[in-house]
């Protein structure tokens, strides 16, 4: 796990090395362990080094036996030991034990066909001095970042934007139409980011430039297929053996590997099999909330920790802690984000660092097994759109009316009358509805807003229309899982543990899991009111029934009450002084009706005001 970043002029030099090599130090925290650079004419690379396979002879950059072609790489390929005794058989030659040089190899046996024979989580760039071509690429689901931008005759690449930033040409404004995306999905969809013309390389994608022209292209993009039919035993069988076989591959490490553990069946199931793979004692790591009683997993946690073994730690996160850590957390994950419990995975990382290089997580099951109750929403949303609509117009305006305080099951309720699949789904996500941008946005936000009832489905859609035969539940999984996971859940994770110097490996994200996973009809993934149903019957061989079929939890914390009391104050300066940075983009008359209707009991406002929170510290981080 690394930093990687660099320089492409279209024309030739000269390249600018000392800003390579200050964009390289700003890394420092996602490779503490040593750096490295590679020059020519076009083309700048700096790297910096978490040490984890290979200690001594994996430095990057990292070239072929002629030096035609040169890597740098973040990430982990955990197949690379199959891979590389397939290329020695093919006659290629090795000078290291890394899994960075295997990619190398690959590349001069297959070209770009190589990527799909990748797996792991990675993030590189490869220059072809035959070629005169450099080439960035992504993992299947995004699980490592990496940003670009091209401008000036030049094009600048990163592991994070804040290297970007160093070059003093880079723009430091704000996309207004990222905003209005951010204020509907929680967080801003590929290729977008909130930084105008700064743009992400989408999961499962890679880029090429030479000359002047710039192609980005897809190398992951096989389509569901579901198979009928099959008898669920042994479907259970196989899904065991591919997670059984993916965290022996991700356990993979000339460091030991720790485990994030919650009270919950997917990292449950995690520590059980790694016992079965690892001779050292398994450090786990979990967080609670002060005052979060009600959602801690701290016990649970305990108990699996102790039923396998594990050398367990855990912390207490109090309210001053979040505080004191929320301005830097803005920093680290570089985007405004509507995702509360997001900054819980430093103090994680935090926990882990002094004992662990690696981690393995539980991230990754509840996006394509149906685990959220949105996912519930869709399948009883499909029942709905059948009813006549005498019926549900009457019935739906009488229900959102009794509906007590609960924002998820008031959007829920209110995307019911949409017709258009794709555009309830977008409902689904945004809890700041269209009558709320309305009010709150201000009139150069809407000015610059293209999108009828501020809503932009197309940012989805390619992902829609490779599902467009599935039925919707179906549908929206493939999305959560290519979207909504990369973007929001998996971004946080590594920024937060790699501003930690710590590597996160997601064992229900090898791509051969997702793809099998994606063969499966709903009825095994959501069952009646089931959640994740064939998943729990096949995790149930490693954790007990308790555990496996017990109600999710979620990774939540008690922020709803911080903001009502011990935040309160905090929040006002925020957000509704003079020097606030939202009064340029949003009405502070409505925020203080939002605040207001919260602290009063009125509504459920805790998610609107944590992103506008969110926004506010990012713009004072990056914008001014």
């Amino acid at each position: 796990m690394c930093g990687i970043c660099g320089i492409y002029m279209a024309n030739s030099g000269p390249i600018n090395r000392q800003l390579v090599t200050k964009m390289t130090e700003l890394l420092i925290h996602r490779g503490p362990d040593g750096f490295g650079y590679y020059f020519n004419e076009k083309i700048g690379f700096g790297h910096r080094r978490l040490s984890i396979i290979d200690l001594e002879g994996g430095s990057q950059p990292i070239s072929n036996e002629d030096e035609s072609i040169h890597i740098i790489f973040n990430g982990e390929i955990y197949n690379f030991l199959e891979l590389k005794n397939s290329l020695m058989e093919r006659g290629h030659t090795f000078k290291t034990s890394s899994d960075t040089e295997t990619i190398i190899h690959a590349y001069e046996e297959w070209g770009l066909d190589c990527l799909n024979l990748l797996n792991g989580i990675f993030a590189f760039a490869l220059w072809d001095n035959n070629l005169k071509k450099l080439v960035l690429a992504r993992d299947h689901l995004g699980i490592k970042p990496l940003y670009f931008i091209n401008f000036q005759n030049k094009f600048l690449f990163a592991s994070e934007i804040k290297s970007l930033l160093l070059d003093r040409d880079c723009p430091r404004e704000v996309d207004l139409e990222s905003l209005i995306d951010l204020f509907t999905f929680r967080y801003v969809p590929s290729p977008k980011t909130m930084f105008k013309d700064i743009r992400k390389l989408p999961p499962g994608h890679y880029l090429t430039i030479s000359n002047e022209t710039l192609h980005v292209e897809r190398f992951w993009n096989k389509k569901p297929e579901i198979i009928l039919g099959r008898e669920k035993g042994s479907l259970v069988t196989e899904y065991q053996e591919l997670l059984e076989d993916a965290v022996r591959l991700q356990l993979r490490s000339d460091v030991p590997i720790g485990l994030f553990l919650s009270s919950g069946i997917d990292s449950g199931a995690l520590l059980s099999i790694m016992k079965n793979f690892v001779d050292y004692p398994i450090h786990t790591f979990t967080v609670g909330f002060e005052n979060g009683e009600k959602t801690n997993e701290l016990e649970g946690a305990s108990y699996l920790a102790n039923l396998f073994g594990a050398e367990h730690h855990d912390l207490i996160i109090s309210t001053q802690d979040y505080v004191n850590y929320f301005d830097s957390f803005l920093w680290d994950i570089e985007e405004p984000l509507g995702n509360e419990t997001a900054a819980a995975f430093y103090f994680l990382s935090k926990l882990a660092k002094d004992y662990v290089k690696v981690v393995l997580c539980g991230q990754g099951a509840d996006e394509p097994w149906a685990g959220y109750p949105r996912h519930l929403g869709v399948k009883l949303s499909n029942y709905y759109s059948k009813l006549p609509k005498f019926f549900t117009e009457k019935f739906l305006n009488s229900l959102i009316s009794i509906i007590p305080k609960n924002e998820k099951l008031k959007r829920g309720v209110g995307s019911l009358s949409e017709k258009d699949i794709l555009k309830r789904f977008v409902k689904i996500y945004s809890f700041f509805n269209v009558k709320m941008k309305t009010k709150i946005f201000k009139d150069n936000v809407k000015e610059n807003c293209p999108y009828e009832d501020f809503l932009n489905p197309d940012v989805i859609r390619p992902l829609f229309e490779d599902v467009d035969n599935l039925d919707p539940l179906n549908q929206m999984l493939y999305i959560d899982t290519r979207a909504n996971l990369p973007d929001d859940l998996l971004m946080v994770t590594d920024k937060t543990a790699m501003a930690n110097s710590i590597e996160a490996r997601v064992p229900y994200l090898d791509y051969r899991i997702i793809e099998f996973i994606e063969t499966l009809p709903s009825n095994l993934k959501l069952r009646g009111f089931t959640g994740k149903y064939l998943h729990k019957k096949a995790l149930n061989k490693y954790v007990p029934s308790n555990v496996a079929y017990q109600k999710k939890k979620g990774f939540s914390n008690p922020i709803n009450k911080w903001f009502i009391s011990s935040m309160s104050s905090y929040v006002d300066e925020m957000l509704l002084s003079q020097n606030s940075a939202v009064r340029h983009y949003f009405n502070q008359d409505y925020i203080s009706q939002i605040l207001n209707s919260h602290r009063s009991g009125r509504e459920e406002y805790y998610r609107h005001i944590f992103l506008l929170l969110s926004f506010e510290l990012w713009h004072r981080k990056f914008i001014f």
